[in-house]
């Protein structure tokens, strides 16, 4: 037989395209359209639908950057139309490629019933079926005109990414305005011919099947009239009944198909913009369920469903009346999908308990799911934060993206710090937008690497980043693709239906231990340091307010700041979102977090002062407040009393040039280059640096990636380095224990304070930095004399190894990571902390010297500033701080009690007297990160606490309180099931952790 596949492949694109869906709309009229643009700001939807609108052409211009403009569109159904369906198609000049990231509408009825959201692949509104001739039509449109930030030259520098530099220049043309005929016959007959001709090109040329579908497809254009394509399309349909029955075989793939949207909650747009794209995806997805039995629709972020509550009260009744169905469903049970490396323990834990509370006050709704799909690696202490909110399953879809090793499962068990198990699911189809092309489907089929042992996956389905969702014609997709031979069989199921299917399949999947790092994107652990800065400070600030509004209340009947708190949290949780605390955002985005940020730490402030006032009470003593979880110059931790003093910290002048800090437990030499040439731990009598090396070395770095300009840092940047030893000015402090040090590069100034604080072992160094760069990347360099083939880097609620050396491409793609406050490298006996006040990024290598002692040099560099311009044009342009310190002769525990001690300065006052802690703990293994009254208002006090050295510890816990009882419970305060509670005695608890174990105790009180 002749073969002429390629032919009928050509006919069925050309008839498709210019014949038959053009026929689907076969009869239009215009609407006449006027519009009214909205001054400002967004306007209520009752100011927006009463304002007087001038009439407007199709064709014109219309939307200033970041505008608002109210379309109102009227019309009449002809006569002739009568007992058809008809549709008003509303293209306000979208790029169909480009869904959720350019204008959008939501549509509504004169009187503010909301009908369905408008974007680039969702044009149309159902008017009538069947519609009756002489029918008035008035709708009114809330269009968007979000300039495209990223567009076909993506990465380029541009001022669209803040209204204040964004000008006034309209950014859309009115496209198409008209009351149509809506053919659905030929509708469907298109959604044949997809699948079909989509099915038909994944499957192999010498297939038989495919040799079916395509003598099928040609007998069905033959069928076709193409001067009567709405009369003839039956009898086309009719000719494809026989190869859209036929069955998939037993062993094909299984997907499950999520409905979704991923909505960023702030990325090319601001949080404001959010709150109407979530308006206008929620009312398509309610409208569809309407339509479609058999769809399914999972939306994660509490945080967006708070919105829609707050501002779009009318959208929240549809939203409330479908999750009641259960086809629309909270997923993930967390406030935002956030950042999981940046946030620290307390926070990521907050993620769960504000996020889940949501679903569970508004719809009595658990989730059993933490739902990430796009977040940029996840920290390995995060299995135990889930398991210990009540969730047990994990999805993301992100590791996909890694640029060096393949992931070797699809399906797995994820294992963290603390040995806590996770089932964790990446979707084989690599994408969380995913459309139903055939495409698609058979990479998943085709991509599943867990083979043989299991064969379920999960499609999330629908337009996402900017929102949109499902179409309809991804639900006709669908459908056909139930049960198909040649592709894997789809149905629409919740989330927990996948998991639970899944993990009663596979029930002994391959087992992942450690963090799951995302091989891109790691620059987003530096861009926008004070996005960065501004939550570490958040996050410390409110471990603080807890802890001393709870202690003042407990002791002096101060009332405890429940609504201010929460408010507060859930602020903080949302800027952790993916692309804000990473600083991938628009310009708008990080203005406007630096204020909240600004704003959020006077409050706090207040806080704190308040309670510490009124636990200080009145008097002349002087106190020193310590929020951190040890004690320090014998003040207790948690407590406040009169501080112990220390020798002096002595400063001599250096014999070559420089300087010399002794306070008798180290000895610090500062070179004429304001460089740190030794750093000798006197007890020991070891030095820190290596020989011939220099600490305190800034290193500037060309930084160009290749794409993702804030996301990523390409590993070549290493190929060039200016290092910064020219100083302008190495000075003795005015406080005489410390030296001053001043650099000036490029068009930026350095300022640091080196010091040496009396009585304790670490090096302090204070970073001003003025910052006038671009596409540069400054780093800290610390190299040191010391032999490590791993370090250790805090993350939540415990730490994480990673090798110094490169044999494996999975260490080499690590070359730049995250800690939390502390690196630690250690010989036996001997180590040494790098701990910080607010970065992030990092990365440690080490070299042997090929001359003298042939020892090791370990080279721990911080990662301070980077300079992208996309699509913050401006990024970290200013003046920034930053707080460092060495402590050489470190052990873990003193990297854990300096990290504390950094972040969490003492308070000083004067009052009566000591002021006792809540609770303290005898062995500094375990250690508090939450001290706070119960979230129910119920006056008992919470603590929480983790064993953080890595190793099993026992520990007292004195309470200064009369306790009537205790519970062991999970993140949100409820009793945990499984757990024994420790033994109490009186106001005295025994616990027993597991390396790096988390456990929360609620006691109440006597």
């Amino acid at each position: 037989m002749h073969d002429d596949r390629t032919l009928v492949e050509a006919r069925l694109r050309r008839v498709l395209d210019e014949r038959i869906r053009p026929a689907v709309y076969p009869e239009s009229v215009p609407l006449r359209v006027a519009v009214w643009h909205a001054p400002g700001e967004p306007v209520p939807v009752a100011e927006g639908l009463a304002a007087e609108p001038a009439p407007i052409e199709v064709g014109a211009r219309w939307g200033a950057p970041w505008g608002t403009s109210w379309f109102t569109v009227t019309g009449t159904v002809p006569e002739a139309w009568a007992g058809r369906t008809v549709e008003a198609l509303l293209d306000l000049g979208f790029d169909e490629n480009m869904p959720g990231f350019q204008c959008e509408g939501l549509v509504y009825r004169p009187d503010g019933t909301p009908v369905k959201g408008l974007n680039p692949r969702n044009q149309w509104v159902r008017v009538a079926a069947p519609a009756a001739g002489g029918e008035e039509v008035s709708l009114h449109v809330e269009a968007a005109s979000n300039p495209v930030v990223l567009d076909y030259r993506p990465f380029r520098p541009t001022p669209l990414g803040d209204l204040a530099t964004a000008g006034h220049e309209p950014q859309y043309t009115l496209t198409c305005m008209d009351l149509a005929v809506f053919d659905e016959t030929v509708w469907q007959l298109v959604l044949d011919l997809e699948v079909l001709g989509e099915l038909m090109a994944e499957l192999p040329e010498d297939s038989a099947r495919r040799h079916d579908i395509l003598r099928a497809v040609d007998r069905a254009l033959d069928a076709v009239d193409l001067q009567d394509v709405n009369g003839t399309a039956d009898r086309a349909r009719e000719r494809l009944t026989g190869v859209l029955a036929a069955p998939a075989v037993p062993s094909a793939h299984r997907i499950s198909a999520v409905g979704h949207a991923h909505i960023d909650s702030a990325w090319l747009w601001p949080l404001r913009e959010t709150v109407r794209k979530v308006a206008r995806t929620t009312s398509n997805m309610t409208a569809l369920l309407d339509d479609e039995p058999d769809f399914v629709f999972a939306m994660s972020q509490a945080q967006q469903w708070a919105w829609v509550k707050e501002h779009r009260p009318e959208v929240w009744a549809r939203v409330k009346k479908a999750v009641a169905g259960g086809r629309f469903v909270p997923a993930g049970g967390m406030w935002v999908e956030s950042d999981t490396n940046m946030p620290g323990s307390e926070a990521m834990a907050r993620q769960f308990v504000h996020g889940k509370r949501f679903f569970l006050d508004e719809f009595g709704i658990e989730n059993e799911e933490a739902w990430l799909p796009d977040t940029f690696g996840f920290a390995a202490g995060l299995p135990q934060i889930i398991r210990a909110a009540g969730s047990k399953w994990l999805l993301t879809q992100k590791i996909s993206w890694s640029r060096t090793n393949r992931f070797p499962h699809h399906t797995f068990q994820w294992e963290g710090i603390d040995g806590t198990r996770i089932f964790t699911h990446f979707p084989p189809v690599d994408t969380y937008n995913c459309s139903m092309k055939g495409a698609e489907i058979a990479h998943a089929a085709r991509n599943f690497r867990d083979k043989g042992r299991a064969r379920h996956s999960l499609a999330p389905t629908g337009w996402g980043d900017g929102g949109g969702g499902t179409t309809r014609e991804m639900v006709a997709k669908a459908a056909r693709l139930r049960d198909l031979e040649g592709s894997a069989t789809v149905a629409w199921e919740t989330p927990a239906a996948f998991f639970a299917k899944a993990e009663a399949e596979y029930p002994d999947p391959p087992v992942w231990v450690g963090e799951l790092y995302l091989e891109l994107h790691r620059a987003t652990l530096t861009s926008q340091a004070r996005t960065k800065q501004g939550n570490r400070r958040s996050e410390h600030l409110l471990y603080e307010a807890e802890l001393w509004a709870a202690t003042a209340a407990v002791r002096t009947g101060f009332r405890y700041p429940y609504e201010d708190l929460d408010r507060i949290w859930k602020t903080v949780l949302l800027h952790q979102f993916h692309d804000i605390l990473p600083g991938s955002s628009i310009a708008w985005v990080h203005r406007e977090a630096r204020a909240t940020y600004e704003r959020v730490a006077a409050e706090l402030e207040g806080i704190v002062g308040a309670a510490q006032r009124a636990l200080a009470g009145e008097g002349d003593t002087p106190l020193v407040f310590n929020a951190a979880p040890h004690p320090r110059a014998g003040v207790p931790a948690g407590g406040a009393a009169t501080a112990r003093t220390e020798d002096a910290t002595t400063l001599l002048p250096r014999p070559d040039g420089g300087h010399v800090l002794d306070n008798g437990l180290l000895r610090i030499e500062i070179d004429a280059r304001g460089l740190v040439v030794s750093a000798r731990d006197l007890a020991a009598g070891r030095e820190t640096i290596a020989p011939g090396a220099a600490a305190n070395l800034l290193q500037l770095h060309a930084d160009f990636p290749n794409m993702w300009d804030a996301w990523d840092v390409d590993e070549f940047y290493r190929n060039t380095v200016t290092d910064l030893t020219d100083a302008d000015a190495v000075t003795a402090g005015e406080d005489g224990a410390s030296v001053r040090v001043v650099r000036s590069f490029g068009a930026s100034r350095v300022t640091q304070v080196l010091s040496l604080p009396a009585g304790e072992r670490r090096m302090v160094l204070d970073t001003e930095v003025d910052w006038h760069e671009t596409e540069k990347f400054l780093k800290l360099a610390f190299p040191l004399d010391l032999h490590a083939e791993r370090y250790a880097s805090e993350t939540q609620f415990g730490h994480f190894h990673r090798p110094t050396h490169t044999n494996t491409s999975w260490e080499a793609a690590k070359f730049e990571a995250c800690n939390h406050r502390f690196v630690h490298l250690e010989e036996p006996g001997w180590g040494v902390a790098v701990v910080n006040d607010s970065t992030y990024g990092h990365d440690v290598t080490r070299t042997v010297r090929p001359r003298g002692d042939r020892g090791t040099t370990t080279t721990v560099r911080v990662s301070l500033l980077r300079a992208p311009r996309f699509p913050d044009p401006e990024t970290d342009q200013g003046v920034h701080r930053f707080r460092h310190a060495l402590v050489p002769g470190a052990g873990i525990a003193d990297a854990v009690r300096e990290g504390w001690r950094i972040n969490l300065p003492e308070r000083r006052a004067n009052g009566a007297g000591t002021v006792s802690p809540l609770v303290t703990v005898d062995n500094p293994a375990v250690v508090v990160t939450a001290v706070k009254l119960a979230d129910d208002g119920s006056g008992d006090v919470v603590v929480r606490f983790h064993e953080a050295h890595g190793g099993r510890a026992e520990a007292t816990l004195d309470l200064g309180f009369p306790v009537a009882d205790h519970t062991v419970t999970d993140l949100l305060e409820r009793p945990a099931g499984e757990a024994e509670p420790p033994a109490r005695d009186g106001d005295r608890i025994t616990v027993r952790l597991r390396p790096f174990e988390l456990m929360t105790l609620r006691l109440r009180r006597a």
